[in-house]
């Protein structure tokens, strides 16, 4: 019964992907036809102009990430997280702070090195400033 398993998966996934697609660009082709037409003037497509959008869009765009939170998410992947977890836990309170501090000043950076922005001053420290001379 277990064989009759494996074999049988190798024409069921084929055939579920291919009526998912199906779907989808079915919904794709139902939403361009009945919205756009009215709000855009374009014309209506056919449901293999569908399925090509809907595979370009993929394409372009991206097939999404698990749990939807990507690399950029907050909290990065899980498995990322419970691994710095485990290495914050064993760092001396110094060693704490330096991290901290990097990850800060990787906030403030960017990507393409360190650049001052005028709101990144201490603003505390307002009356360091010269007063200005008034004409009379």
């Amino acid at each position: 019964m277990k064989n009759l398993f494996y074999k049988g998966r190798f024409i069921f996934i084929p055939i579920a992907a291919a009526a998912f697609i199906s779907a989808i660009s079915f919904v794709v082709m139902q939403l361009w036809n009945h919205l756009l037409p009215d709000i855009l003037h374009v014309a209506t497509i056919t449901f293999w102009q569908a399925m090509g959008i809907f595979i370009l869009c993929k394409i372009l765009f991206g097939f999404g990430h698990k749990g939807g939170r990507g690399w950029g998410g907050r909290g990065g992947a899980p498995w990322m997280r419970a691994k710095m977890e485990e290495r914050f836990k064993t760092m001396t309170p110094e060693q704490k702070e330096k991290f901290k501090q990097k990850m800060r000043d990787r906030a403030n950076c960017g990507p393409w090195g360190r650049h001052e922005h005028p709101f990144n001053r201490d603003w505390d420290q307002f009356d360091t400033e010269a007063p200005k001379a008034t004409q009379e």
